[in-house]
């Protein structure tokens, strides 16, 4: 009986410890260079909902390393997060990155059975990612750049006043998977659209993009797409706005940091769009006053909803496995249910680890009717234009998924 009562206060002794320990978390993204405003956006909503979360015994931690933009960088950070006990790595700005800490972590993982890693993704969607390149340690938050333009491609549809289009990206993975759905879905769904111009440039090295809008200006386009982000897309529209250039902008990134503010400088009222997952002035978006609380806390706006998602879901798998071991908690993972924060239904699909939900159709212009929060004081906010639902974001995958 004595033996019996050492061994449960032993157990709960050693539970407690556990508990009191802090799920950390390393956040790698750039914090340095022209990504830096957009990255520290992203680590400021880690930071709010591991405050939010930090309950019941249990508390997280974000560790932020600067990977500068670079996938090497990137590795190396990986693997100090690694040695120094960390378990779970957030990136998203870059799928270059991405792939690379998913190769990283396969390796890593495979040689290391007692240190394994599993990788948060929450913004890089290059659809390789959750398709030829998945990985069991691997989950992506995110709507990848097929599934968002499926989205935008179906609203394009119903636009008969689109009849020139420009394309504009980013030369790496992402900016050139966005130019191949792009061409392919349209020549599908619009064959009688025109595309007069097709442009691939640096990522994050172009200060004035004043030479690729005049391009744009002599092309006659009244249409563009593009799925730049950051400075990129702000300095983008800027140099739009200085030109004066009178086009429609379908955009995947345009309700980020320093965009709206860019936006605004044009005019164009209600004719910059973005493929997202929600914003700020959707019906549920502040149900529990988490718009009010980030706005309080950071100044901004919680215009990266996928971030609460993503910690929602690992700290409901932490408890459903019953672990911070991350094969456990990745199986926890696989094909969970999620209500988003806009009261819809989400699921992280086990095929190919990536989250389904509903994608929305927004509008940037004048706050008006029901609108309640601007964007970066500029009194304009984003107004739902289209939903696609999540089942209908479901492309199909040819993930192979080897466990």
């Amino acid at each position: 009986m004595l033996r019996s009562l050492i061994a449960a206060l032993l157990f709960c002794a050693a539970t407690a410890a556990q508990a009191a320990e802090p799920v950390r978390i390393a956040f790698i993204d750039p914090l340095s260079g022209g990504a830096a405003a957009v990255t520290q956006n992203g680590l400021n909503h880690f930071r709010f909902m591991a405050e939010r979360l930090s309950k019941d015994g249990r508390s997280y931690e974000i560790v932020a390393y600067d990977n500068k933009l670079s996938p090497q960088e990137s590795i190396v950070a990986a693997q100090k997060a690694i040695d120094a006990g960390i378990r779970f790595i957030a990136q998203g700005n870059s799928s270059a990155v991405a792939a690379a800490l998913v190769d990283f972590l396969e390796k890593h993982n495979e040689r290391n059975p007692d240190r394994q890693a599993l990788l948060l993704n929450y913004a890089a969607i290059d659809p390789a990612l959750t398709n030829d390149k998945c990985s069991p340690w691997h989950f992506r938050w995110d709507a990848h750049a097929d599934m968002k333009m499926q989205a935008l491609t179906d609203f394009i549809k119903a636009r008969p006043q689109a009849r020139k289009l420009y394309l504009i990206n980013q030369d790496y993975s992402f900016g050139q998977a966005v130019r191949k759905s792009a061409l392919d879905m349209l020549q599908a769904k619009r064959p009688d659209l025109q595309i007069v111009g097709d442009e691939l440039h640096p990522m994050a090295k172009i200060t004035d993009f004043a030479p690729y809008v005049a391009k744009i200006k002599a092309s006659g386009a009244d249409s563009v797409i593009t799925g730049n982000w950051g400075s990129d897309l702000a300095l983008l529209l800027k140099a739009a706005a200085d030109a004066g250039l009178q086009v429609d902008w379908y955009t995947y990134y345009a309700s980020g940091i320093g965009s709206p503010t860019a936006i605004r400088q044009t005019g164009l009222a209600h004719r910059v769009f973005a493929s997202i997952e929600g914003h700020a002035n959707h019906a549920q978006a502040d149900s529990d006053g988490i718009e009010t609380a980030y706005r309080a806390r950071f100044g901004g706006s919680f215009n990266v909803p996928r971030i609460r998602a993503l910690m929602d879901m690992l700290d409901a798998g932490i408890n459903k496995a019953a672990s911070t071991e991350p094969k456990r908690v990745a199986a926890a993972l696989e094909g969970m249910r999620y209500r988003t924060l806009y009261g819809q239904p989400a699921t992280m699909r086990a095929a190919d680890h990536q989250l389904l939900q509903d994608l929305e159709i927004a509008s940037f212009g004048p706050l008006e009717g029901g609108m309640k929060f601007d964007e970066e004081s500029t009194g304009w906010g984003w107004k739902t234009q289209g939903v696609i639902k999540a089942d209908a974001t479901a492309l199909p995958t040819t993930c192979k998924m080897a466990r």
